[in-house]
């Protein structure tokens, strides 16, 4: 499984969302707390986006809440979690 890293604030509820999908599925995932002006901008100059969470799996970006929640709706989070 490709490890999966998370951009987020504690008080999001869309970060809230995608912890919540992740242990549900017990699936690992790294976070990285973005309050500090360093991993905010660490997030910006990776992803392009200001707003969290911003989901990788492995390199590829997935985007944000909604995006994860499209592809487990889709039935395709595993598939996407396979290693390349």
């Amino acid at each position: 499984m490709q490890e999966i890293t998370m951009y987020t604030t504690s008080t999001c509820p869309y970060c809230r969302a995608a912890r919540e999908l992740f242990r549900s599925k017990n699936i690992r995932f790294i976070e990285i707390d973005v309050q500090s002006t360093e991993r905010r901008t660490e997030m910006i100059n990776r992803s392009g986006r200001r707003t969290v969470p911003q989901i990788y799996f492995g390199d590829q970006h997935i985007g944000g809440y909604d995006d994860l929640a499209q592809i487990e709706s889709n039935g395709e989070l595993f598939e996407k979690l396979a290693p390349l």
